[in-house]
């Protein structure tokens, strides 16, 4: 059986949703520079592509894998839509690497888009005799609980997740000012460089500027000014989380090129990262956090690897409790984890994250040498997703 290989990794930079640059641009617009950049580095021919397979979430339907392909005039380039909410993209990168491992494709692309900042909204009926309609952000992840609102992830992921493994304000501020502090130092050191796809976007006064550069990072953050910010939950007796140990609302697209190891070879393309397993696992919805967690080991013992073998790391900083519970649960070196920062820094464009973190991981890991990598998140509604690459 082939391997599947990835030759072709890129996002754009993220926006803040409903209030930064990307406000107005639509998710096509947001994936199509993208794609025709994966597949430009990748050294491919549109016509080489056996597939597309795009995480978006909150969308409502329809799929915006085709509608990109049928923008670049891939007329020839199927579409899928993935939906595993936050774990989306991660998702659409392992269904990608199962059809080229099992020799049904040769050539697929995965990833993510996300605009929040373009999300419909929804009106969902409630019951009664007349026919009234709630405007509603979502559809439900889960069957609500007390414990679990379906709408307030900070309970649901943030705050389980801390009181499950003993994790104080404290400890989540200090990780989300070092999200900060690595983000921009990322930045500074031109780390994103070759990762990001600078693209044009239409400002609301009509004016047309370049979009290169993440924008939700802020300098200067300090576990300090973190904790003067106030709990979300200030109802909830010792309730810990706020804004600033949580991850922002973004926009972004990124995407990767998986393709079989023996065409990689045949066809002179450079090889980025081999796919080396993927997977994901349920947990129950008040444990959502739990799940990326859960899934690190799951997906490495299906890749035959143990922590210690793993060089980097890129846990999603839904919150900044999930990573700590996970370095915690795997005696994980925290320097190893989020290297240029994550959730609570770069920011967490739902459906983009995942392909972003392996994108990150590619890059990083080729500074340094090579070597395994592991990315891992919790997702909406119970569940978590990872992928491990080697460099």
């Amino acid at each position: 059986m082939p391997s599947p290989v990835i030759v072709g990794a890129a996002r754009t930079a993220i926006g803040r949703s409903f209030k930064g640059t990307l406000v107005n641009t639509p998710p096509e617009e947001l994936l199509v520079p993208v794609l025709a950049e994966v597949v430009r580095r990748a050294g491919l021919e549109p016509t080489a592509i056996n597939d597309l397979i795009i995480a978006e979430s909150n969308y409502g339907g329809g799929d915006l894998a085709r509608y990109c392909a049928d923008i670049l005039g891939w007329h020839g380039v199927p579409g899928q839509a993935v939906n595993r909410h936050c774990a989306g993209s991660l998702t659409a990168i392992g269904n990608a690497s199962a059809h080229v491992a099992c020799g049904m494709e040769r050539v697929v692309i995965g990833g993510g888009v996300q605009s929040l900042s373009m999300t419909p909204l929804t009106n969902w009926r409630i019951p009664g005799p007349e026919l009234k309609f709630e405007e509603r952000w979502m559809t439900p992840t889960h069957v609500e609980t007390p414990d679990a609102p379906m709408r307030d992830m900070s309970i649901t992921v943030g705050w389980n997740t801390a009181q499950s493994a003993g994790i104080t304000r404290e400890d989540m501020d200090a990780w989300a000012a070092r999200s900060h502090q690595r983000a921009v130092a990322a930045q500074d050191a031109g780390k994103f460089l070759d990762e990001i796809v600078p693209i044009k976007v239409t400002q609301p006064d009509g004016s047309v500027v370049e979009f290169s550069v993440d924008e939700h990072p802020r300098r200067g953050t300090t576990a300090e000014k973190l904790a003067e910010l106030k709990v979300l939950h200030p109802e909830i007796d010792g309730f810990s989380i706020t804004a600033g140990n949580s991850s922002g609302t973004n926009d972004a697209a990124a995407a990767v090129a998986v393709v079989a190891d023996d065409y990689a070879a045949a066809e002179n393309l450079a090889v980025l990262a081999t796919v080396k397993a993927w997977g994901s696992v349920g947990v129950a919805a008040r444990d959502t956090g739990l799940g990326g967690v859960k899934v690190i080991g799951y997906v490495l013992e299906r890749a035959g690897l143990k922590p210690s073998d793993v060089a980097l790391w890129e846990i999603n900083e839904a919150f900044a409790s999930v990573p700590i519970a996970a370095v915690r649960e795997y005696g994980i070196d925290e320097e190893l984890v989020n290297f240029s920062g994550s959730g609570c820094s770069l920011g967490h464009p739902i459906s983009a994250s995942g392909a972003r973190m392996v994108t990150t991981l590619i890059y990083e890991l080729q500074r340094r040498g090579g070597g395994i990598g592991v990315a891992a998140m919790c997702a909406g509604g119970g569940q978590g997703g990872g992928l491990v690459i080697e460099v």
